[in-house]
């Protein structure tokens, strides 16, 4: 199985002119998304909450939740956040799915997400 890397522009909602790019592992397995927790708290961005999540093995964890804004290229919304371990930046499918996008499992890019109301 191929891994799918996409650079992508994290920021502040509160203060968009905040924000940093970085090469994020697409992972249409996982809910949320996750970044470094330093990288977040030098965007200013905060958690709002705590929240148990369950890893691929069965352990379950508790981490940080919070809200950023995810852009990739024209792609622009506000989703939730995992405060996450160092140097960890993982894209899942909530972001994705905000900005109208989905990954493509054959040819391993991001397409438009058919939208239904």
């Amino acid at each position: 199985m191929a891994l799918t890397y996409l650079t992508v522009t994290i920021a502040n909602p509160l203060n968009p002119k905040r924000a940093l790019e970085r090469r994020f592992l697409i992972d249409s397995g996982a809910v949320y998304s996750v970044v470094d927790s330093q990288a977040l708290r030098k965007l200013g961005i905060k958690p709002d909450k705590t929240q148990k999540f369950l890893l691929a093995n069965g352990q379950e964890i508790e981490k940080e939740v919070g809200e950023a804004v995810f852009q990739y290229g024209e792609h622009r919304r506000t989703a939730p956040v995992v405060f996450g371990d160092k140097d960890i930046f993982l894209l899942g499918t909530t972001s994705l799915e905000v900005m109208g996008l989905i990954l493509d499992p054959i040819n391993r890019e991001l397409k438009p997400l058919p939208m239904v109301i």
